[in-house]
């Protein structure tokens, strides 16, 4: 049974579900920053997803890179699954921008979270949620 990671869990907020994975908003307002959580349990890399999950992971990634992209007027979209830190498989898809603090190096390490006000978070999330296609479910 699928379980979300107490790492991610005390990260980061659901947006919502496409049919396949979790969309989390990271809590760090420097960088518009969302991952995806392929619900299902115990898979720590892409490759072990069955392959109708695989290509069902890429058109969701895909999507929300586009969406969010867009929305942000993103200079670059930083797409990666590391996992060394949270086992657990996830995909950050990160808003970069040439102006942003850790451009045009990776976000991780640069400084520390600064955490949404509680206002903002809100509706952020109702925004991003509202952008997503008709088979995603808040």
């Amino acid at each position: 049974m699928f379980k979300l990671h107490p790492g991610l869990e005390a990260d980061c907020i659901t947006v919502g579900s496409f049919p396949l994975c979790r969309l989390l908003l990271m809590n760090d307002a420097s960088y518009p920053w969302f991952i995806l959580v392929p619900q299902r349990a115990g898979i720590r890399e892409i490759f072990e997803l069955p392959e109708d999950d695989q290509r069902q992971l890429l058109w969701e990634s895909s999507t929300l890179s586009r969406i969010i992209s867009d929305h942000f007027k993103a200079d670059k979209i930083n797409v990666a699954a590391l996992g060394n830190m949270v086992p657990q498989l996830h995909i950050h898809h990160i808003v970069r921008y040439e102006s942003d603090p850790a451009w045009p190096a990776p976000v991780w390490g640069h400084a520390p979270a600064t955490p949404y006000p509680e206002e903002e978070l809100s509706e952020l999330v109702a925004t991003v949620a509202g952008l997503m296609p008709d088979d995603f479910h808040v």
